[in-house]
């Protein structure tokens, strides 16, 4: 690490370093930038270059330029039908006229971009992303239990539609023989016999 002497002849750390350091992404905002496309948990080109604080088409620039460090399972651009769907969860598109369709990265693409920007802070907000990754992992593999158990229970509740259904339907049947009026049973008597 370089030093530098200012006037008054102290010695300071290179500014742009400690600056670089105090670079916070909160995991809530990796976390909403994150989607799963073709069963893969990926990020945008558009939100990791907004979180790298570049143009989009800088980053795409530069993944263009180096190519060869971004085979298919580092990085895949979406076509026609994912981005539409895409498109459409999120209501109104927030690419406007865009001419290419969005390259999408990976867990082990995101970190090869710190390569081919070449910024302190591409590494640092790398970092952090690399840390909510490993941080959903391990939620992943610590509450594994549960998450079987909630695929369980859903795999037990996909027929209960039907069946609810059937339970409505007979109450529904039950209620209309209820409010029919119904013959008397039991003794008669001369009042009742007519």
């Amino acid at each position: 690490m370089s030093r530098k002497t200012d006037k008054g002849g102290s010695r300071t750390a290179s500014k742009s370093i400690k600056d670089s350091e105090q670079i916070v992404v909160s995991d809530a905002i990796v976390i909403n930038k994150i989607h799963v496309i073709r069963g893969e948990q990926v990020m945008l080109d558009n939100d990791l270059a907004e979180l790298y604080g570049v143009e989009t088409k800088y980053l795409k620039r530069q993944v263009r330029r180096n190519i060869k460090r971004f085979p298919e399972d580092f990085m895949f651009e979406l076509n026609k039908n994912e981005f539409e769907n895409l498109r459409c969860q999120f209501g109104t598109s927030s690419w406007g006229g865009t001419r290419y369709f969005p390259m999408a990265f990976t867990e082990i693409g995101i970190p090869q971009l710190s390569t081919v920007l070449n910024s302190n802070r591409a590494i640092m907000v790398n970092l952090q992303i690399m840390r909510v990754f490993a941080k959903m992992r391990r939620i992943l593999l610590t509450h594994k239990d549960l998450f079987l158990r909630l695929e369980q229970l859903e795999r037990k509740l996909i027929g209960q539609d039907k069946k609810i259904e059937l339970v409505f339907k007979y109450l529904k049947q039950f209620i209309k023989e209820q409010e029919q009026p119904r013959k008397q049973i039991g003794f008669k008597t001369g009042k009742d016999k007519k």
